[in-house]
C-alpha cells in the first residue's frame, strides 16, 4: 500500500495525504507597496557604545516583508542587521547605499538628519 511519492514514514495501513505547497507568489520587490510612503534614512550612533547604524523607518510593510527586505539589503552591503520596533538597522554607514537600493526597487526614501 506504498505510494511512489509519499514519504511516509510510519504506517498502520492508512495513507495520510500530503499536504501540497501554495503555489509561490512572488511580488516584484516586497517594498513596492511602500513607495508612497514617508520612508526615511538615517544614521544614528546614540546608545549603542560609538557603533554607526544606518536606520531605515516608515516602511508600511507587514513583518514577514520588512525581514525579506532586511535580507536583500545585508547581502548586498555584506554587513549585519535587525528589524526592532518597526525599524530597519543595518550595521555600519550605509546611508547612500541603502537610499540607493530602496529607490531601485521603487521607494522613495529621504535622509534624515545631517
Amino acid at each position: 500500500m506504498k505510494e511512489p511519492d509519499s514519504k511516509l514514514v510510519y504506517s498502520t495501513e492508512w495513507a495520510v495525504p500530503r499536504k501540497e505547497k501554495p503555489a509561490d507568489r512572488k511580488s516584484a520587490t516586497p517594498a513596492a507597496s511602500a513607495g508612497k510612503s514617508g520612508t526615511s534614512v538615517r544614521l544614528d550612533r546614540k546608545g549603542r557604545g560609538g557603533k554607526s547604524v544606518t536606520v531605515i523607518e516608515g516602511l508600511n510593510l507587514s513583518i514577514n516583508d520588512s525581514e525579506k527586505l532586511l535580507k536583500e539589503l545585508k547581502a548586498k552591503l555584506g554587513s549585519g542587521g535587525a528589524v526592532k520596533n518597526g525599524a530597519l538597522e543595518i550595521q555600519g554607514d550605509h546611508c547612500e547605499a541603502v537610499m540607493a537600493e530602496l529607490a531601485r526597487i521603487g521607494c522613495k526614501p529621504k535622509r534624515s538628519g545631517g
